[in-house]
């Protein structure tokens, strides 16, 4: 069996981290976003993994070769010259996924539980065509809402609608059987618009409700939100990946080699990285430490992302969705509230109010 992960883009939701590393190769847990999405995908009797990629392909090729090796399985880069939108990449790749067998399609900025073991058996127990996995949002007005039949059949999809028409989207998880590559021409096209509209008219579309969290992390916002839902899953499944302790509230992930301080106070939704510092007296809450980072004496962060190699002084306080770049230092008893921060920059003055440091 095979899958497509769609990487390509540059990843701008997702910047300033994204001017250092392609967003597939990001941390989101302490784990490259796509390798969380290939282990799940080998876990399922997954073969070979195509990456659709248009965006330092050879960052992503070195990356692969490692990873191909200590993960056992084949790993193949299918690089766009020109942006093939959701559907072309499909296409494109139908060289390496086509063997007459259903094949997986994700979109790299998701992160679930990744049901495919429930996926491959609902969509062979109802001869589907295309199989969607969907989940329940508070607020569908900004995404595309799928209606289907009680049997999971899909009636039509309704584009961020203006009244309430249902509360069920589209997750961006696929099982696809081969006779889509003959819907998809070899051209820049949309699935959600130009394939899947047509597959539900023929009635061989379904969808599949997700169980348990969802998000799409290719936003910082989002980044952090999604951050707790997948900590509060792994709370689930595998509390003892967790930190505890006293100085340790809620859900926490720590690499083994980070250090931390005495007097510490972390949690909850906190993310610690590998060679990650957090001195004495720090406050940490729902945040990411990116790593190599170093949080000094004294100092509070929230909801915030610190990039890779960065240093935040003593007694500094960073909140609001503040998103530091590679590289970046923030001087002691320096404020920053909701900054965005390009690499290599060094931070002085507070930033009161949230803006782009350049």
């Amino acid at each position: 069996m095979k899958a497509l992960i769609l990487v390509g883009g540059f990843g701008t939701r997702l910047r300033p981290l994204t001017l250092s590393s392609p967003k597939p190769l990001v941390e989101f847990c302490n784990q490259a976003m796509v390798l969380h999405q290939i282990k799940a995908l080998k876990g399922v009797g997954v073969t070979e993994v195509v990456l659709a990629v248009n965006y330092q392909p050879q960052t992503m090729a070195t990356f692969l070769e490692k990873q191909q090796a200590e993960l056992g399985i084949k790993i193949t880069a299918s690089q766009e010259t020109e942006p093939m939108g959701t559907a072309g990449p499909i296409k494109l790749a139908e060289k390496h996924l086509n063997d007459g067998e259903p094949f997986f399609v994700l979109n790299s900025d998701v992160s679930c539980a990744f049901p495919f073991e429930q996926m491959i058996r609902f969509h062979k127990e109802r001869g589907a065509e295309g199989t969607l996995l969907v989940t329940k949002v508070e607020d569908p007005s900004s995404f595309g809402v799928v209606l289907y039949d009680e049997d999971g059949r899909i009636r039509s999809f309704v584009e961020k609608p203006k009244h309430f028409v249902g509360n069920r989207i589209n997750a961006g998880v696929y099982l696809l059987s081969p006779g889509v590559f003959d819907r998809i021409p070899m051209r820049p096209t949309s699935i959600e618009k130009e394939v899947f509209p047509p597959m539900a008219n023929a009635g061989t579309l379904f969808c599949m409700e997700l169980p348990g969290f969802w998000a799409d992390v290719g936003k910082p916002k989002d980044y952090i939100s999604g951050t707790s839902l997948f900590l509060g899953n792994l709370r689930a499944t595998s509390p003892e990946s967790l930190a505890s302790g006293p100085n340790f509230h809620g859900n926490v992930l720590i690499d083994p080699t980070a250090q931390i301080g005495a007097g510490c106070r972390i949690g909850p939704d906190v993310v610690i990285g590998p060679r990650c510092v957090v001195e004495n007296g720090v406050r940490l809450v729902r945040s990411t430490l990116l790593p190599g980072s170093r949080v000094k004496s004294h100092s509070w962060v929230s909801s915030s992302i610190i990039g890779w190699d960065s240093t935040v002084g003593e007694w500094a306080r960073i909140e609001n969705t503040s998103v530091l770049g590679e590289d970046v230092t923030i001087k002691n008893e320096v404020y920053v509230n909701g900054g965005v921060i390009l690499p290599h920059k060094s931070v002085s003055e507070d930033i009161s109010e949230p803006r782009i440091v350049m």
